[in-house]
């Protein structure tokens, strides 16, 4: 499946500099060369910017229609 701007996306690897955890879900801002992968932002439910961050194209995978939302704390 291709990976488009404005896809949420799902992290398949931590990032602890950036603090993202494995499962956290973001939206595409920037889709780089296939090979540089991605520009996400991720942010809390109230909208509030945590990060934008580059991304490898194999750190994300699309979100998938039978998947539901899962909550943490960020600092």
């Amino acid at each position: 499946m291709t990976i488009r701007e404005h896809d949420l996306v799902v992290l398949t690897a931590d990032i602890p500099a950036e603090g993202l955890e494995l499962g956290d879900v973001g939206t595409v801002v920037l889709v780089h060369r296939a090979d540089a992968g991605f520009e996400v932002e991720f942010a809390t439910l109230a909208g509030e910017t945590l990060v934008v961050v580059t991304v490898p194209a194999d750190s994300i995978r699309p979100v998938g229609d039978n998947e539901i939302a899962h909550v943490r704390r960020v600092a």
